[in-house]
């Protein structure tokens, strides 16, 4: 198992290398900061941007209080517990970080919105080794994952590349949902992961649809506060999963749970079939005798 690890994150190091070398720079484009809607209300400019990051603050808090208020989510494993309490400071952040860069939009505010994202995707990597992989492989991942967001922000600010804080976005984007659907899982309601990354997809959409979004809508909301909005649904839905979950006593995977609730599905399908079909045939006889 310790060679399988090794070579693991030896393949992931040789495959970050490759990326960085055979792809070029990604700078910032300064264009990023132009966001439609640009209103001031209440002395607040770009208001609706600034205010739809509240709902980030409140429920980090929430989560971060749950976790260690008598054990609200039932966490048995102290990695875990460490883990969705950083995953939590790391949501509260980003209502905080998120708002001060949006009050004026530029590239020395653009590090605090996004420190704190990458504090709670490098949180949620290391929540889901813990919980589907192993304990103790993931409570240790959980500093060098966060130390590698970290990095990913300050290598672009002073070398103005994307790639590394790209891949530190993305790269949980396609894991989570892959790790959520074939991993089996220690605890119930794992579809719960499944709504958070559709949420979220649907929150990168909005985002690039900024502009599009706040003239579809005649200049009553942008793409961009929507995003907040929608990105803001992820951590409820997984302090909703984290409320209601159970230790799963068969460990099976989604993917399996799928495949026997079709051939459930097919089995069921081919029995109404078989008793139509034998309905059908079963002969009418008529009655010969006239009033």
């Amino acid at each position: 198992m310790r060679k399988r690890t090794i070579s693991a994150w030896s393949v992931a190091i040789l495959c970050f290398l490759v990326l960085m070398i055979v792809t070029p720079a990604i700078p910032q484009s300064q264009e990023y900061h132009d966001f439609a809607d640009q209103r001031q209300f209440l002395g607040i400019p770009n208001f609706l941007n600034v205010v739809s990051n509240f709902p980030f603050l409140v429920i980090g808090l929430i989560g971060l209080v749950l976790c260690f208020h008598r054990n609200y989510f039932k966490l048995r494993l102290r990695g875990e517990l460490w883990g969705w309490a950083v995953f939590f400071i790391g949501v509260a952040a980003v209502g905080v970080g998120s708002s001060y860069y949006h009050l004026k939009p530029d590239d020395a505010r653009l590090v605090w919105d996004r420190l704190p994202m990458t504090i709670a995707f490098t949180s949620i990597i290391a929540i889901f080794i813990i919980e589907r992989i192993d304990e103790h492989k993931g409570t240790v991942s959980l500093i060098p994952l966060l130390l590698a967001g970290v990095v990913s922000i300050m290598y672009w600010r002073f070398f103005d590349d994307l790639r590394p804080y790209a891949l530190i976005q993305f790269v949980p984007c396609i894991a989570i949902p892959l790790m959520a659907i074939l991993l089996p899982p220690m605890y119930t309601h794992s579809a719960y992961w499944l709504w958070a990354a559709g949420f979220y997809l649907l929150a990168k959409v909005e985002e690039a649809l900024d502009k599009p979004i706040y003239k579809w809508t005649h200049q009553i909301v942008s793409g961009h506060t929507l995003k907040h909005l929608c990105a803001a649904m992820v951590p409820v839905f997984l302090t909703l999963m984290l409320a209601r979950r159970s230790i799963e006593t068969q460990r099976i995977s989604l993917l399996q749970t799928w495949k026997i609730s079709w051939t459930k599905v097919k089995e069921n399908g081919s029995d109404v079939a078989s008793y139509t079909c034998t309905y059908s045939t079963v002969p009418v006889v008529e009655s010969s005798e006239t009033l």
